[in-house]
């Protein structure tokens, strides 16, 4: 598929594009959705990276992964067009997405196995350990204020475009939930987006989720109802290498 449609783009089309095609899209595990894209400078290593009355141009260009990325076999992604089963995942707008939360190969020091999947809630970053001191860190969107989840848990259930259904304080919270009660179906609009990884907490499900999500202006900032989202690309990444048992730490 030509790209030239997305490179076109202002980050303004982007995003209405974005909502005419979602509707009343819900965000993350919530309807609470974030009310504009955060202001972003475009990545530096995109080529005309504004449209000529200085708006930034909307690429999937993603950085460059540093070189140790290859000792793990770990290639880079296309943000185009990404046909999954049913449904087609829209490209996403990388250059209008701080490079800090593009996925990267990042140095690690900390004491966490190879294949712990360690969150930090301040930084909105995901961290898939790898071996010899280096890990895979993807950027996310987390819980705001008082409702990000905390602590260590493990997945224990996988899902491609999973049905998302509010808990019982989403709807004790916001009422016009309740019609979603018996489940979002999956697909496009869905909240938990085109994967998701359900993770178990002190011998039960507390309702959180590592997820994707259909609103990338999101990712980076405190958006959701404690659920942690990511890109639709990232997450599907995400989805291949962890198996169920992973453990989770939340800091």
């Amino acid at each position: 598929m030509s790209m030239g449609w997305l490179e076109g783009m202002s980050r303004r089309g982007f995003v209405a594009g974005g909502a005419a095609a979602a509707g009343a899209a819900l965000a993350g595990c919530t309807v609470e959705t974030a009310a504009t894209p955060a202001a972003t400078t475009p990545a530096a290593t995109t080529p005309a990276a504004t449209t000529p009355d200085g708006r930034p141009r909307a690429t999937t260009r993603a950085a460059p992964l540093a070189p140790v990325a290859a000792r793990y076999g770990i290639a880079p992604i296309n943000y185009g067009p990404l046909p999954d089963g049913r449904f087609e995942v829209p490209a996403q707008p990388m250059s209008l997405i701080p490079e800090t939360h593009h996925r990267q190969v990042v140095p690690y020091g900390g004491p966490h196995r190879p294949g712990t999947i360690v969150v930090d809630n301040r930084a909105r970053h995901l961290f898939l350990i790898l071996p010899a001191g280096h890990a895979l860190r993807y950027g996310v969107g987390v819980g705001r204020e008082g409702l990000a989840f905390r602590g260590t848990g493990s997945i224990y259930r996988k899902a491609h475009w999973p049905t998302w259904t509010p808990t019982a304080n989403m709807i004790r919270r916001d009422p016009s939930l309740r019609r979603f009660a018996g489940g979002y179906p999956g697909g496009l609009t869905n909240p938990l987006g085109a994967r998701a990884l359900y993770l178990m907490s002190g011998g039960r499900d507390r309702g959180f989720r590592i997820h994707g999500t259909p609103e990338w202006y999101s990712i980076g900032r405190y958006a959701s109802s404690g659920c942690i989202r990511m890109i639709q690309h990232d997450v599907i990444d995400l989805y291949q290498r962890v198996p169920v048992g992973t453990r989770v730490v939340v800091v």
